[in-house]
Order: C-alpha cells, then structure tokens, then sequence
C-alpha cells in the first residue's frame, strides 16, 4: 500500500490549491452578500475571540503553547483590540458605492481583493488572526491563516469558534481557513503564491518571503521603540505608562518601550520613579550575565522572550527571586549601540535600556542612532509638557508614529483616547522596508474601482502657473 509523503512538494502543492480553491468558491457566493450581511459576518468573527469563556481558552492554550506572554494579558489584548476594531468598522461602507462626489465626477465602488493569505506571529497567535480576519471579512475577501508553528493551536481554536458563529448566521465555513498543521515554510510560501493578497506579521523572515512571493503584499517592519523623557515631563506617570507598556504581556508587543532616553537634568528623578514602579537597575556584573544569555552569536535567543522579570532572574542567577519585592521588569544602563550593544535592540522580554542624553538634541541623536541599528520606521516615544517637541521629531526621526504621554503598546495600535485605527500590524514606510506607513486597517483590504465622469474643464493658462517662478528667476 502507497504511503503519502505529506511533506513532498507535490502534496504541498496540492494541499495549498485545494485550500484556495475552497476559498475562491466560497468568496464567489460572499460577493453576493449586502453590507448589513457582511457586517453580520464581521461581527460573528469578534464574538469568536471576544465571549468571555471563549477568550479565555484562547489565553491560556497560546500561553500553554507558545510560552510567551501571561493568560491575563493575552486575554485583555484578545478582547480591547476586537473591540477597538469592531469601533473602527462599525458604519463603514465597504462593498458597492462608497463615495459619490460631484465635484470632481468620480464614484469610488469598493472591490474585494480576492483570497487574503495571512501570516501571523507566536507572539499574538489569536488577537492578529482575528484583526487580519475581521478586516478581510469587512471588505468581502476570503482568508487562509498561515500561523506560526507554535501558534498554530490557538489559531485552529480561533477558527473553530469562529466557524460555529458562521453556521448559526448562514456563512460559508471556507470564507476562513488556515493551513493544515504541521505548519510549514513550505506551504505558507505556496500560499502566498497563489492567493491574492498577503498580509505579513511577525519575523522579517516572512516579511521577506511575503515581499519576494510574487504577490501584492504588506508586510511590517522590526519593532525597538525607544521613548524619550525631557527636562519637562511629569516623570511620575511618565514612570507609570513606560512600566505598564514594557510589562504588558511581559514585552511581547513590537510597540513595547525597549528603550528609554532620560535628560541628564532628570537622570537621577526618573531612576527613581522608574524604581518605584518595580524596575531594577542591573550591575555590570548582573547585566553582563543576562547578555550572555539573552544572546548567541549575536542573535536574540529565544530562552527569556515573553517571560517575565521573576522568571529572568531565576534562570540568569540574579538578585533574590524569592523576596516579595520581586522586581516587575529589569533596567540596564548603555552607552552605545549595534551589534556590540545588544541590548540597544529589540529584546521581547520586560528589560528597558536606560540611556541618558545631555538635552533635547542629544536625546534625539541616541535615538537616531538606535533606529540606524534596529526598528527604523516603526515609531518613538515622548514624554514631555513641551509638545511641539513632538512635531520636532516627527519632522527628523526616521519613524511613522509619534507617541506623546501615553503608554506605548497601548497607544501604537489605536487606543480609545487616540485616533490611530485599532491594529496589531504597524507600517513602518520605506524606513523599515515597508510599501505603507500607516497602522494596517482594512482599507489595505479592498481595491477601488473609480467611475469617472467629465466635469467643467479647470485648465489653467501656462502664463499664471509660472508667473511667479518666471518673474523670480527668468527676469531679463
């Protein structure tokens, strides 16, 4: 009797064809779909991940299989970024006439993109599904989630209740798929050939692989937010939001604060604030040791990612892990930056480098100096009352985001007291190798079909556009 071979290219292939023919056929009887059934759909999806019993499975199994993060945590993401979302969408057009306007003569009629492949990562194996598969549901598209092998669970679980929802309202089960398990490179570059779009999160490996597939793609660029304290800011709470950002699923979060730029004038004030807030300062001795862990051969190493503070000191032999004072997230003093500065990168665990800069101008050196070795484009911190110092960076940093006196992780992906949309997936424009700079929504979900019509001629007369220039330089 033949034995399948289900990891020949052949099978995957195949395997990945069949999947997306599923979808095709089940995005065909979707097109047929008004808006208010659409948004039946989309709300189904959220109810998926957000019914509270549900939310917590969810939780605890990416916890149990990923090892990253806290149930908690995972459970507060899974809900507040669905409902951020589900805010965002709620009203919105997104299939047939979308805007008619008379002036310019133009009907913009939104188009589904087609199949969406999604790659999302470990680190939010059930919030980023969801995000991906709610933006392409509202505008009409069928998805194939290719997860990370360790989330693959969670994701399977996500679409297991999401599935149950769509049988109780009507919806074709094959609208949301995902690859069958093992998960492979294999198979997730399959699907990103032969779907339509690819949505990419997570390592820049498969941001790669997505860019180089062949087929339209967005793909994000490598978290290391840093965020800078001035001489103004109201060091107490500025202590309060960094502790509660880089603790927050115990760092897991790309928009996680993985620096901090203090000014020299407040250096030893914020110390303390931050020390008050459960940091502990390292010594050279202590943070020498955690580097040596945390890092092989110049790579982040996976052994302390998404553990928390207690757990680091227990497995690097620092401190007194058994005091009831254990510290919530642990602080290391740099002076450089690169390769030969490991901690001046991304770290996905609750360690805050602490630089101090002699002003204003030199805070903003150590952060461009930061961003030239790891997480151009993504975004920066501030903490301040003068806040045209914000403009001021948005002007030179190179970043798509800046975020002034809140809490980073919170704020980066949308929050409710700011206007960013709700997302897990942040561009980071051609600073981080990214095609947008905006947070990933699901107008990057649709085409646009432009109906144009002719109105009253607006040509201008050659001498008036270059009246001024001419008068200015060309003067006899």
């Amino acid at each position: 009797m033949d034995t399948i071979n289900r990891s020949s290219p052949e099978y995957i292939t195949q395997s990945v064809l069949q999947l997306v023919q599923r979808a095709r056929t089940a995005q065909c009887l979707f097109s047929t779909f008004d808006q208010q059934r659409i948004d039946q759909a989309v709300l189904a999806v959220g109810w998926a991940i957000m019914e509270p019993e549900r939310n917590r499975q969810l939780a605890e199994l990416a916890v149990a299989d990923t090892g990253l993060g806290n149930v908690p945590d995972k459970i507060r993401k899974n809900h507040r970024k669905t409902l951020g979302l589900l805010r965002d969408l709620d009203g919105v057009k997104s299939t047939g006439i979308i805007r008619c306007d008379a002036n310019s003569g133009i009907t913009e009629i939104a188009r589904a993109a087609g199949v969406v492949a999604a790659i999302t990562p470990s680190t939010n194996p059930g919030a980023t599904p969801a995000n991906k598969i709610i933006n392409a549901i509202k505008c009409g598209n069928a998805i194939i989630v290719a997860p990370s092998p360790k989330g693959a669970g969670t994701s399977r679980l996500l679409l297991q209740f999401i599935h149950a929802e769509f049988d109780r309202i009507g919806v074709p089960r094959d609208l949301v798929q995902m690859l069958p398990e093992p998960i492979s490179k294999a198979a997730t570059a399959t699907l990103m050939q032969h779907a339509d779009l690819v949505v990419a999160t997570g390592s820049q490996a498969n941001v790669r692989m997505a860019h180089t597939s062949g087929t339209p793609a967005f793909g994000v660029g490598a978290g290391n937010v840093t965020v800078i304290v001035d001489e103004s800011a109201d060091l107490k709470a500025a202590a309060s939001l960094i502790r509660q950002s880089k603790t927050f699923d115990n760092a897991t979060s790309c928009s996680s604060e993985n620096s901090v730029i203090i000014d020299a004038s407040v250096y030893d004030a914020m110390l303390a604030a931050l020390t008050d807030e459960g940091g502990l300062m390292l010594d050279d001795q202590d943070k020498q040791r955690l580097q040596d862990l945390m890092w092989h051969d110049g790579k982040l190493s996976a052994v302390f990612s998404g553990k928390d503070a207690a757990q680091m000191m227990q497995v690097a032999q620092i401190g007194d892990t058994q005091t009831p004072a254990a510290p919530r997230f642990l602080m290391v003093e740099e002076t450089g930056f690169g390769s030969k500065h490991p901690f001046s990168g991304e770290k996905l665990a609750p360690v805050l480098t602490v630089y101090k800069a002699s002003d204003f101008a030199d805070a903003k050196r150590i952060a461009s100096s930061i961003y030239d070795y790891m997480g151009a484009g993504h975004s920066v911190g501030l903490h301040t009352t003068q806040t045209e110092r914000a403009q001021d960076l948005g002007m030179t940093l190179p970043v798509s985001r800046v975020i002034v006196n809140q809490a980073h992780c919170f704020a980066t992906g949308g929050n409710f007291d700011n206007g960013l949309p709700f997302s897990l997936s942040m561009g980071c424009g051609t600073w981080g190798g990214n095609s947008f700079s905006d947070n990933m929504n699901y107008r990057h979900y649709m085409n646009i079909t432009r109906v144009v019509q002719t109105i009253a001629a607006t040509e201008p007369q050659a001498e008036t556009i270059f009246a001024d220039y001419l008068e200015k330089f060309h003067r006899a």
